[in-house]
């Protein structure tokens, strides 16, 4: 049978109410009755029910995470910085994943409200934020990751997409790459868009570059097969001479499937950059050239956020932290094995 409050009030003589302070506020009590009442708790192994007691107060100490896709290492990189935060300060994290679908989105939001998080930390896919201002209207914190907040209305910590995009077209452009292609998609979701807009600011520089836009129907390996097929079979004169994938899972499978045609070479025949410099990026059969995003610390930056966010209630500032992206160079655009990575 469970030891509870009441077993430790008896056998320390002193009531429920000081056993509470003990345990949250000891300060508040005399220290000759926090340590018999220490010790009585280390005898009888009492172990306090904090789902009870955090549902009494309204909120539990857990922080709600939804991410675009929990097979992308990188998300799996953003869960562990925000819950290594999390951890340092009494909280767990909560994580699910849309999907890139705005149906399971929804479904994890009434979830996470349901269970009464602490905080909602979340990767949008919508651009409609209405069921976001309703989260937070009903007194749950809300931070924005891995997407800027544009009209500073959420606390948000995010790349510079667009700089990223710029970065990676631009290092093609370098090598004298002319016909860039980009693989992405859904547009909808706007990390995307972003990097096709810096990718598009890059190309529309420079008067005999040109980029066309293959629509990904995901951010998958096995899209990025699709569609490395696809390039494969184009005749010369149609085909990219480099390609810009929206994320390293795109890249990827787009290597797979040059690899398994055989017709073409990387990076000899097409140049190939990913997007987000994930660890099979670097470990693949060619390294792959990678726009980094410091994913472990975006999520930690996060759940400090959101700690404000929680801490401060209606008084809270909405803060925006942007981090730089950095183009890591390898052997997919042209950097010999063994050579030292451009980091």
């Amino acid at each position: 049978m469970a030891i509870s409050v009441r077993d430790v009030a008896r056998e320390a003589g002193v009531s429920v109410g000081t056993v509470s302070n003990v345990l949250n506020r000891p300060e508040i009590v005399a220290p000759a009755t926090v340590t018999r009442v220490l010790a009585v708790i280390e005898r009888l192994d009492f172990v306090r029910n904090d789902a009870a007691r955090q549902l009494r107060g309204g909120r539990s100490r857990s922080f709600g995470l939804v991410v675009l896709d929990a097979r992308n290492p990188f998300f799996m990189d953003i869960t562990h910085g925000a819950q290594s935060r999390a951890l340092e300060s009494g909280y767990t994290v909560l994580m699910g994943a849309s999907d890139d679908s705005s149906n399971n989105e929804q479904r994890l939001l009434d979830l996470f409200e349901e269970q009464r998080v602490a905080g909602v930390l979340i990767s949008p896919l919508q651009t409609d934020l209405s069921r976001l201002w309703k989260l937070r209207d009903s007194g749950t914190p809300v931070v924005m990751v891995d997407r800027g907040s544009g009209d500073r209305s959420f606390s948000s910590v995010s790349v510079d997409d667009v700089a990223g995009g710029r970065m990676a077209a631009q290092h093609l452009i370098d090598i004298g790459r002319r016909r860039i292609g980009f693989i992405g998609g859904p547009l909808e979701i706007e990390q995307v868009r972003h990097r096709l807009d810096g990718a598009q600011a890059a190309v529309s520089a420079v008067a005999d570059a040109t980029l066309e836009v293959f629509t990904a129907r995901s951010l998958s390996v096995l899209e990025g097969r699709r569609i490395g097929f696809e390039l494969a079979q184009l005749p010369s004169n149609q085909r990219p001479d480099a390609v810009f994938a929206a994320n390293d899972l795109l890249a990827l499978g787009i290597l797979q499937a040059i690899m398994i045609d055989g017709t073409l070479r990387v990076p000899d025949d097409l140049a190939l950059v990913g997007y987000d410099d994930i660890d099979f990026a670097r470990s693949s059969i060619v390294p792959i050239t990678s726009v980094r995003q410091p994913a472990v610390e975006i999520g930690r930056t996060a759940v400090e956020l959101m700690l404000r966010e929680a801490q401060a209630g209606d008084d809270a500032v909405h803060e925006q932290f942007v981090f730089a992206p950095k183009l890591v160079v390898r052997a997919s655009t042209g950097i010999a094995p063994g050579a030292t990575e451009q980091n």
